[in-house]
């Protein structure tokens, strides 16, 4: 026999579920943890309108992105988005082109955007070079192969302010996370 009145059970249960969906909420691999390794919070609509999706076709989002647990933790700072070698890629706000290059196997180019936002394109072959203007929907480049991802996909990385945050939150394909209450007595 248990000392346990019926409202401690109750309570008990209740604690426990609530604990367990905090978990779940602030987990890494969950929408909600979209914020970078240094706790950036994500966009909100002071950014402005959506952006539009740097590529024609579906959206196939092959690799999510998934927060590192620090600052040079594991993770996916980025999104791998399905396509095919060759495809023209287009930008997906104003900005300015801050780098073009290869690093290590890959062609990479990143964008300056107002707000304190960066994105980089990888693989990405591209004719523009730093100091290029370049507006939301205005072609800069296309799908080249190597680095992590898979011949024929782009990986996308956005950067506020220096801090990684979820790609996806510019694109409004992030539902935010809601608490619901549970748990009731019977």
């Amino acid at each position: 026999m248990s000392d346990e009145t019926p409202a401690m059970r109750v309570s008990t249960r209740t604690v426990s579920t609530l604990l367990m969906a905090f978990l779940i909420a602030a987990s890494p691999s969950s929408p909600s943890a979209s914020a970078g390794a240094t706790g950036a919070p994500p966009p909100d609509d002071t950014d402005g309108a959506h952006w539009s999706w740097p590529l024609a076709g579906p959206r196939l989002v092959l690799e999510p992105y998934r927060a590192p647990a620090h600052e040079y933790g594991a993770g996916h700072r980025g999104v791998d988005l399905g396509a095919s070698v060759g495809a023209v890629v287009s930008a997906p706000a104003d900005g300015t082109v801050a780098f073009r290059g290869t690093v290590v196997d890959r062609p990479i180019l990143t964008i300056e955007h107002a707000n304190g936002l960066v994105t980089t394109f990888e693989p990405l072959r591209s004719p523009l070079v730093p100091g290029d203007v370049v507006v939301s929907g205005e072609e800069i480049g296309f799908v080249d192969v190597g680095g992590h991802t898979s011949p024929g996909a782009l990986h996308l990385g956005v950067r506020r302010n220096g801090d990684y945050v979820n790609p996806m939150l510019f694109f409004g394909e992030v539902p935010r996370a809601v608490l619901l209450p549970c748990c009731l007595a019977r």
